[in-house]
């Protein structure tokens, strides 16, 4: 825990961990703004190498929908991060299993393929903008989508409008990568969506309970057996406070150490890593 100065890191017992989830995008990774290239940060190979032979269970919870699991972890094993692909979560995963649950059968997807991979996989039929079906679907759902027009908006406000219900990957507006902060496309489409049709959202990546619980479930752990690691206050850490998982904060992304001091309870980790290879400290 790093607190020597300022407000003081309230700490819990690391012997309370038994499975790990990782962000991705500034805790191992930083990508470029179009999420094509990687460069990874310091420690992440080393850590979750020894992780892996230790057989400790972690996985990777990405805000991220871009991609499929599976894909989005092939292109980490190529560059060197040791995550197979059932290690790999996105929002798309969780939306998955939770419009399955609710008996979601048609979804209208604002995304790229990429979005509604895990959706199909489930059995749930994914219709896009301007197709016959998409004015009758249970839900409209929203995910990384750089190319959105207003037919879109349009499509999805018209489907909402005649009762089906709004969910979104993420309702982050930035995110970590090399370039900086960078724009979060589902917080600027989720906005206009709201303010047309003044629908109820519900959020099933971080900092969702949704995305919490599918992950101990992933690890086959009560919530409170898990730690939770990653760069931002409104994300994990909010996250892992909300559902009494242990929240452990690093400063490779959008957080330096100052700032998290600084933040309000629900928002501070119980431990902040001077550097991501700390974590094995606490495991």
């Amino acid at each position: 825990m790093s607190a020597s100065k300022g407000r003081p890191l309230r700490s819990r017992a690391a012997s309370a961990i038994r499975g790990l989830v990782f962000d991705v995008d500034g805790t191992l990774v930083l990508s470029d703004r179009s999420l094509g290239n990687y460069e990874v940060l310091p420690g992440a190979q080393a850590v979750l190498t020894k992780l892996r032979e230790r057989g400790f269970p972690f996985v990777l919870l990405t805000n991220g929908s871009a991609y499929p699991p599976a894909e989005q972890a092939a292109k980490l094993r190529r560059i060197g991060l040791p995550v197979d692909d059932e290690q790999m979560l996105t929002p798309s995963s969780v939306a998955a299993d939770l419009f399955a649950r609710r008996g979601f059968r048609r979804v209208l997807v604002l995304g790229g393929p990429g979005v509604g991979f895990a959706l199909r996989a489930a059995g749930i039929e994914t219709v896009q903008p301007g197709e016959p079906a998409a004015g009758r679907v249970d839900a409209v759902y929203v995910g990384w989508h750089p190319a959105c027009s207003m037919p879109d908006i349009e499509a999805a406000a018209n489907a909402i409008w005649s009762g089906a219900a709004l969910y979104t990957a993420s309702d982050v507006p930035f995110f970590a990568t090399k370039g900086g902060r960078t724009l979060g496309y589902s917080y600027a489409i989720i906005g206009a969506l709201r303010r047309l049709t003044r629908a109820p959202v519900t959020i099933v990546g971080k900092p969702s309970l949704h995305a919490m619980r599918y992950a101990a479930r992933r690890l086959q752990l009560a919530v409170p057996g898990v730690g939770v690691v990653g760069d931002d206050p409104l994300v994990e850490v909010l996250m892992a406070r909300r559902a009494r998982a242990t929240a452990i904060g690093v400063t490779t992304g959008v957080t330096s150490a100052a700032v998290w001091r600084a933040q309000r309870e629900l928002r501070r980790p119980h431990h902040v890593l001077r550097q991501l290879g700390d974590i094995l400290k606490l495991v």
